[in-house]
């Protein structure tokens, strides 16, 4: 947990067996990240800060502005009036050509432009860029209610402050390369922000940038509800497992048909759903 994700606030606590008390409250912090393409301006984002370089890597890759790891060049540090770096700026140079990457740029957000409004052709848009998940992975009813607890334990910021959303990576040890098959599923990476989409994008470009991707032998798990954004970010990185603690929404659960994706919701420790693709489920006993 890093000084800048977190600031302290005095507040009023009322309790009802007792007065109100002053007390320093802590808060997760919230600002602006402009991610720039080659100097130029192209997108601001509201995030937690920290992890700013996986969060710009995380979202090209997400959003089908660059498709594998070879395509994203150098990232830099933007610098302010005095030449220090500037805290809440980024600049990304990318190893695309300038006329694919006005054609990507076009396409991209005119999907996004068009989610929830025209669900039926932003999956179809999405299809035509992602391919449909093919992997061997498969997990165990005992694994996959072990879960939340693995998340809880490393949210550090949210135990801390209440105020933040997660995603995290699950694999088996050791790297995909070399994995145990009897082996549980263990925690790769964590990121927490004040948005979902935020954390899955520091989530994806950690992997990116690490070299992990696809991550076809990974397990996403995500706080909150399953938005059709989560589940298109989850399947640009070849993720064939996403769950989460809250409900997927219909267009969610019509993505994660349609490219191959097993999705479950209302995780806890007791008890989930599953929406599609339950055979990666080992042991699921259906009645």
């Amino acid at each position: 947990m890093t000084d800048s994700a977190i600031k302290n606030h005095r507040a009023l606590k009322w309790r009802s067996d007792r007065q109100v008390q002053r007390a320093d409250e802590t808060l997760a912090v919230e600002e602006p990240l402009e991610i720039r393409l080659g100097g130029r301006r192209f997108t601001l984002t509201m995030r937690t800060p920290g992890h700013d370089r996986e969060l710009a890597a995380g979202f090209l890759l997400a959003e089908g502005f660059i498709n594998n790891a070879p395509e994203l060049g150098e990232i830099r540090a933007v610098a302010g009036s005095k030449g220090d770096p500037e805290p809440n700026a980024i600049d990304v140079i990318l190893n695309v050509r300038a006329a694919g990457l006005r054609e990507r740029l076009k396409r991209n957000f005119a999907i996004s432009s068009s989610c929830g409004v025209c669900g039926k052709t932003s999956i179809e848009s999405i299809q035509r860029r992602i391919a449909p998940i093919d992997t061997q992975l498969t997990v165990a009813l005992r694994e996959i209610l072990a879960l939340p607890h693995l998340m809880r334990q490393a949210q550090q910021v949210f135990s801390t402050t209440g105020g933040l959303h997660a995603a995290a990576l699950f694999c088996r040890p050791h790297s995909q390369k070399h994995r145990e098959p009897g082996a549980n599923l263990e925690l790769a990476i964590l990121r927490e922000d004040v948005g979902r989409h935020n954390a899955v994008d520091k989530v994806i470009g950690h992997a990116l940038i690490d070299g992990w991707t696809p991550l076809s032998n990974y397990l996403m798990m995500v706080s909150g509800r399953l938005s059709f954004e989560i589940v298109q970010k989850a399947a640009a990185a070849g993720i064939p497992i996403l769950a989460a603690v809250s409900a997927p929404s219909s267009l969610a659960v019509e993505l994660a048909q349609e490219v191959r994706m097993t999705l479950i919701g209302f995780l806890r420790e007791a008890a989930f759903n599953v929406y599609t693709f339950p055979d990666r489920v080992s042991d699921l006993a259906i009645r």
